[in-house]
């Protein structure tokens, strides 16, 4: 690839500044109209995200998901009009009436990008440095699919990630973490343009902020370019050429800008940061920049200028016709590459989750582990890792090697203690398409890696989170790592998929339900204990566990009581089970893998497995009780842990919290008492 492409080198200055003057007052004016947003970002960045975009930035605007495009992510999410200017002055589907609905109700325009709202937006941001972890993910992945189809005389994978972020997103520890991985893996394809203004939302960033962060940087491997004035557009040329040129680190360009650049009252203070600048200083402003007063004006000579359809569809023509001789010489590649893109698995891959024998005791850590070594063989495309915890977590494939700055294939990622960073990144790689990213950890460690996860909910990435160590059943790591209250935590996230096994066999399931979703993020809750693996074969909905919960034992249509429980506190539901049909009661014991699914079926079904009829019910689950009234109702019991664990044994820890079967047998007992 030429170190800089042709397109529009040959721009006058006045043609520049005015498409530089059009990102910034679309930004001035769609901000006032709503009297709401963040001006001053994109009123220092325009010439940056101008030069970007008109010189550098492969992509088609008639197609946003050109495989072979380059990557953009405005980290600076607050900024968002910068990137909505630069979409709508480039061609993309958003109208000048969708800039003027800025951060309204149903508009394309929302107060952050959100990819599944905007075409042209890559990824949604907002929560500072997810952006700049996701592009960490999505060079990643573009790494990754090069090694392995990239042949001599064939790039078909051969694009760049850039991203602009802001003093906030280099503050946020995320992007700390995804820095340090990215500088260690030598990711050569990522460019970041740091908006180095010097300001946040409390005033000068001297007030928190006094490392040096291109030394930071450096130490970190990546390749550090400096460019003092920020509307000097031949030296920020002269920056992204040396960081192109660059292959074997990742770049990063401070950019020295003035916020709300052109403001004569507001520039270079936080005033300009996250308010309007009122309708006396928007005129200052056009006065200053030699702007006419006009609101949302664009000269026709900065559509046809800046408009990239042609351009972008004449790249995207040439790859076709280069991928279609790639065929004719690599067929199979070539067809496995479609259907990476086009997010399909391999044909068989169902077929290689193995089979648990009934009555056998493993922990659901170890059957997931079986479960992603099996169909790691089968699915070149399911690539991942764990925080430093492969041996706990059970993650590793065999065959497979490390991911490293010498070893692009390498199909499994040694994240390191960056629980954060891994998850952000896995979004990532599944925003950037082709590979199935799945990352691991302990299950209390989801306070670590939150935001990236609720963001894979918010965006419906099916990134596959296997949580394992997942209750006091961890035994004497304590408190500290036994997680309580995390199951509730996690299941409040909209659009979260938990799944909590009782068995290998319903861990084998999980997994299946797992990647066969495409709109949500799954998390697998895995026991450090062993549990045993359960006979189901008699269970009408012995597949239940894709519809969240199922009777597992007890199919008399009026049950006594029902008992209901997840994970490893479905065997204790199963004994206390045995114990009430001794003394001649009739117990059903439903499994409750999710909630989520389970709340996705018909009523009919619902009460099917909990029927209206019986009010006599208890849950079983060794966390925070909250949540369960849902499910057992006024009056109902839930046996669960509503305090922080201790450490011990894990069979002592469960009887020391009454998570046992003859307690829920006692518990049961005094209820039935109570209402006979």
């Amino acid at each position: 690839m030429a170190v800089v492409p042709t397109r529009m080198q040959s721009v006058s200055e006045e043609l520049a500044q005015q498409a530089i003057n059009s990102i910034r007052f679309l930004a001035v004016d769609a901000v006032q109209k709503a009297n709401s947003g963040h001006p001053g970002m994109p009123m220092g960045c325009a010439p940056m995200a101008y030069l970007l975009w008109s010189r550098y930035l492969r992509h088609n605007p008639s197609n946003p998901s050109w495989a072979d495009r380059d990557r953009f992510v405005l980290s600076a999410g607050h900024g968002s009009m910068l990137l909505y200017g630069l979409l709508h002055l480039t061609g993309y589907d958003l109208s000048m009436d969708d800039i003027k609905s800025f951060r309204q109700m149903g508009s394309k325009t929302p107060g952050h990008p959100e990819n599944f709202v905007t075409p042209g937006v890559e990824t949604t941001t907002g929560p500072l440095g997810q952006g700049f972890a996701n592009a960490v993910g999505m060079a990643l992945a573009e790494s990754y699919m090069a090694a392995h189809f990239n042949r001599p005389g064939f790039e078909v994978v051969d694009h760049h990630t850039y991203a602009i972020a802001s003093d906030g997103d280099l503050m946020e520890g995320v992007s700390h973490e995804a820095a340090s991985l990215a500088g260690h893996l030598g990711l050569g394809k990522l460019v970041v343009l740091y908006d180095d203004n010097g300001i946040s939302i409390d005033g000068s960033t001297s007030l928190t902020y006094s490392e040096n962060v291109r030394g930071r940087f450096e130490a970190y491997g990546w390749h550090v370019e400096q460019v003092a004035d920020g509307n000097d557009l031949e030296a920020i040329g002269r920056a992204i050429d040396a960081a192109r040129a660059e292959t074997a680190k990742p770049s990063i360009i401070a950019i020295r800008t003035v916020i709300g650049f052109g403001s004569p009252n507001k520039q270079d203070t936080a005033a300009a940061h996250g308010s309007p600048l009122g309708p006396d200083e928007v005129s200052l402003t056009k006065k200053a920049l030699g702007w006419p007063d006009k609101t949302f004006y664009v000269p026709q000579d900065v559509y046809t200028h800046m408009n990239a359809t042609a351009a972008g569809s004449g790249k995207e023509s040439e790859w076709l016709e280069s991928f279609e001789r790639y065929r004719l010489s690599y067929p199979e590649l070539a067809s496995q590459f479609e259907r990476w893109m086009d997010g399909d698995l391999n044909d068989g891959w169902q077929a290689a989750i193995p089979a648990f024998e009934t009555g056998s005791k493993l922990a659901t850590r170890a059957a997931s582990g079986k479960v992603i070594d099996a169909i790691g063989q089968v699915l070149p495309n399911l690539v991942g890792g764990s925080a430093d915890l492969t041996g706990s977590n059970k993650t590793d494939i065999s065959g497979r090697a490390d991911m490293s700055a010498s070893a692009r294939d390498g199909g499994y990622i040694r994240f390191g203690v960056r629980e954060h960073g891994m998850a952000a990144i896995c979004n990532g790689m599944m925003l950037h398409g082709g590979v199935r990213p799945f990352c691991a950890t302990f299950l209390v460690f989801t306070d670590y890696l939150r935001p990236a996860l609720r963001l894979s909910a918010l965006m419906g990435l099916p990134v596959v989170y296997v949580m394992t160590h997942d209750s006091i059943g961890l035994g004497e790591d304590g408190p500290t790592h036994q997680p309580i209250e995390h199951y509730m935590a996690v299941r409040a996230i909209p659009n979260v998929q938990f799944i909590r096994p009782a068995d290998a066999g319903e861990t084998a399931d999980a997994w299946r339900i797992a990647l066969e979703t495409s709109d949500r993020p799954t998390i697998l809750s895995l026991t450090r204990q062993g549990v045993p693996t359960l006979d189901r074969s008699r269970v009408p909905q012995a597949d239940g566990v894709n519809r969240g919960a199922y009777v597992l034992r007890g199919d008399n249509a009026e049950p006594d009581i029902i008992l209901l429980a997840s994970g490893s506190e479905v065997a204790v539901a199963l004994g206390a089970a045995e114990l009430l049909e001794a003394d001649g009661l009739s117990p059903r014991v439903v499994s409750m893998p999710c909630f989520e699914l389970f709340e996705r079926q018909p009523r009919s079904y619902r009460d099917e497995v909990l029927p209206p009829t019986v009010a006599v019910r208890i849950s079983i689950e060794a966390g925070v009780t909250r949540g369960w009234e849902r499910y057992v109702g006024s009056e109902g019991r839930s046996i669960g842990i509503d305090r922080f664990g201790a450490s011990a044994p894990a069979g002592e820890l469960f009887e020391k919290f009454g998570i046992t079967a003859d307690r829920v047998a006692a518990v049961a007992r005094e209820m039935l008492e109570r209402v006979s």
